[in-house]
């Protein structure tokens, strides 16, 4: 099993990075490899058990469920459903914390997955860099403010 943890700080309150980030479904509007994305049935973003299907900028088009969602610890979690990348019993955690130093905002990325045999270091790697890296920066680049 692969583990993969990325943290970050931003130079941002963390009412304002959560307010972008609780919408499970509008990851298409800050993150480079997602193109599109919806909620199936018509379902809330904010609600356990919804599933976003997406493309990434290639074509290629993944599901993914909302698994817990809590506004309180400012948190959620998420697993894969279908997905053209060997990434096998994929969940991923998202939390947020207040950096009381400064009016800024610890994020903090980990998810868990299988992979074909001799794939881990290179999945392991993808996800580190071009998910949630890629991510934290076009967070950045999205709200205005600097690495």
């Amino acid at each position: 099993m692969v583990k993969v943890v990325k943290s970050t700080i931003l130079e941002a309150p963390v009412e304002a990075v959560w307010e972008v980030l609780r919408d499970f479904n509008g990851h298409d509007q800050w993150h480079p490899a997602v193109a599109d994305s919806e909620i199936e049935h018509g379902q809330p973003s904010d609600r356990v058990g919804c599933v976003r299907r997406f493309h990434l900028a290639d074509g290629s088009e993944l599901r993914e469920q909302l698994l817990t969602m809590s506004d309180i610890d400012m948190a959620f979690s998420y697993c894969l459903l279908d997905t053209p990348i060997p990434l096998l019993n994929y969940v991923a955690h998202v939390r947020l914390a207040p950096v009381t130093d400064g009016d800024m905002t610890f994020w903090h990325w980990e998810s868990r997955f299988d992979t074909p045999a001799g794939r881990q270091r290179e999945l392991g790697e993808m996800v580190a860099e071009n998910i949630y890296q890629g991510g934290f920066d076009a967070i950045r680049e999205h709200m205005g403010l600097t690495a």
